[in-house]
């Protein structure tokens, strides 16, 4: 078998795994939708708007191509009635206002880069073992294409939607993938030219950071000795109950990493701030839940749970950024507090305590927010 070269270089396969991040956060529940949303999203990267044809929208091989279309002109997308009615050869222009901004923009792609994702994204639908089927499964082909190694392993991507994880089996009775085990997998070789070269554990001599987090320093065991001899002994005993939970039962070195780097906040793009807008609106009661969450934690751990703990304890399962921007609009909203940058520390805030959500021994304090 000839052995094709990938499409995607390592910065590509980073572009595709932010396009397929951004649809991932946006509101919407069905594949149609989703797998419409990236080629138009895609097509529009650069100034906004993007050009399709009725072709182009037929190519999707969608369910219901018209529920698909609905979706996303609910959400502010400006896509004319000739896409689906008029003469199928024709481009229609397709505006994607959150995609005209020039500055934080949320694709931020060059004109090569947005040729060559947008190339390796209708390859992918296209690949012989995928399409011929459901749009969920396609739309999964991609994410687990853009994750995988050059080496073909892969771990499931946290924003893959629900329906696509459904579909995951399908996969891998189609030889798109050459394994599949809990949430690790591996590319099946025919399929090997699309992998988005994402550095993966699973591969010998190449290291990552733990994954879920930064890309932190590697910390040794000597190093981590020498960071707790200098801590103070509440900070010590906070890490080393963290290092020791047997029910977290986390890897060392993403402790040492999580307590002994330093970490930037990065403000949230604005598609992450319009993506927590429509998530809050179906959360009322989300910031005394994290506070009961928070107490009932502790006393099962001796310690707060990280940001991710939380949100995953809570089913949101939402992508990274959108789960990171949900935990500070709590800490600013004072329903959580923490002893940043310390990790592992979040807790009942003074708003979770004037409506009597307290850790054991806490004293309550007066809001100062409604």
């Amino acid at each position: 078998m000839t052995t094709l070269p990938f499409l995607l270089t390592a910065q590509q396969g980073h572009a595709a795994r932010t396009l397929l991040s951004y649809v991932a956060a946006l509101p919407l529940s069905s594949p149609d939708a989703q797998l419409f949303a990236v080629t138009v999203a895609i097509r529009a990267a650069r100034g906004g708007v993007g050009n399709l044809t009725g072709i182009d929208l037929r190519s999707l091989k969608l369910s219901d191509p018209a529920q698909g279309v609905a979706a996303l002109r609910g959400l502010g997308w400006q896509i004319p009635h000739l896409l689906v009615e008029g003469d199928p050869e024709t481009p229609v222009p397709v505006t994607v206002p959150a995609l005209t901004a020039e500055s934080d923009h949320p694709l931020p792609f060059g004109k090569q880069m947005r040729s060559r994702v947008s190339g390796w994204t209708t390859r992918t639908l296209a690949a012989k073992p995928v399409k011929k089927t459901t749009p969920a499964t396609r739309l999964a082909a991609l994410f687990l294409a853009a994750y995988s190694s050059s080496r073909l392993h892969g771990t499931v991507p946290d924003d893959l939607p629900d329906a696509c994880r459904a579909a995951l089996p399908d996969l891998r009775s189609k030889n798109f993938l050459a394994d599949l085990s809990a949430d690790r997998y591996r590319l099946d070789p025919g399929v090997r030219h699309l992998a988005g070269l994402l550095p993966n554990p699973a591969d010998p001599d190449e290291p990552v950071a733990p994954r879920g987090t930064p890309n932190w320093p590697q910390i040794s065991l000597a190093e981590w000795a020498q960071w707790k001899d200098k801590a103070s002994q509440a900070l010590r005993r906070h890490a080393e109950a963290v290092e020791t939970c047997a029910v977290c039962a986390l890897p060392f070195d993403q402790v040492a990493a999580a307590f002994a780097s330093t970490r930037c906040l990065v403000p949230a793009p604005r598609y992450v701030r319009e993506a927590y807008g429509s998530w809050k609106e179906q959360h009322p009661d989300r910031g005394p839940l994290a506070a009961q969450f928070t107490v009932a934690f502790r006393a099962e751990h001796g310690h707060g749970p990280s940001f991710n703990q939380l949100c995953s304890g809570m089913g949101w399962n939402r992508p990274r950024t959108l789960r990171t921007f949900i935990v500070h609009r709590l800490l600013v909203n004072e329903w959580l507090t923490d002893t940043a940058p310390v990790p592992w520390t979040l807790r009942p805030g003074k708003t979770a305590q004037a409506h009597g959500i307290v850790l054991p021994g806490q004293i309550l304090q007066t809001s100062r927010r409604a």
